[in-house]
């Protein structure tokens, strides 16, 4: 059953290649209430440019529970029926953002583990007491063949 949902988009990650879509992005974001979402899947760079849209960016969307995704956050979208709306700024401190964002912060990752635990939540948000150090690393600069050889034949045989 499809429902209409707005969903502020905070997250979209690295396009993927996927053997249906040619190339999958996961979108995740927030719900006027508070509570989190995640859009799967979204072939993002072959969507039209006015159904693109950013971080920060409120959408409408018709949703249907994940049929494939047993966490309950995920929801499979229309993607025909995306609509970008107002995006949010940052002023003040990102006053607004913060405002919609942090509605349901959890205390700790035992908290989030719980709720995996009991309800299957696998999004959150934890404010660490404090940040004591930070690791970046270098992720391979190559698609392996197996993903390289799916979007080669999505390039060769589109879609559309």
């Amino acid at each position: 059953m499809s429902e209409e949902k707005k969903v502020l988009v905070t997250v979209k990650t690295y396009p993927v290649p996927s053997r249906t879509y040619r190339e999958l992005v996961c979108t995740a974001g927030v719900l006027e209430d508070g509570s989190f979402i995640r859009l799967y899947p979204i072939d993002y760079r072959y969507r039209a440019p006015e159904q693109q849209y950013k971080k920060y960016q409120w959408i409408r969307v018709e949703v249907e529970p994940h049929d494939n995704d047993e966490r309950k956050e995920s929801y499979r979208p229309d993607i025909d029926t995306i609509e970008p709306l107002e995006t949010i700024g940052t002023a003040n401190g990102w006053h607004e953002r913060r405002k919609l964002v942090l509605q349901n912060v959890s205390r700790s990752i035992e908290e989030l583990e719980t709720k995996k635990e009991e309800d299957n939540t696998s999004l959150g948000i934890i404010k660490p007491e404090k940040v004591t150090d930070l690791v970046i690393e270098t992720d391979e600069e190559e698609w392996d063949p197996k993903k390289k050889e799916v979007l080669q034949q999505k390039l060769d045989h589109p879609l559309r």
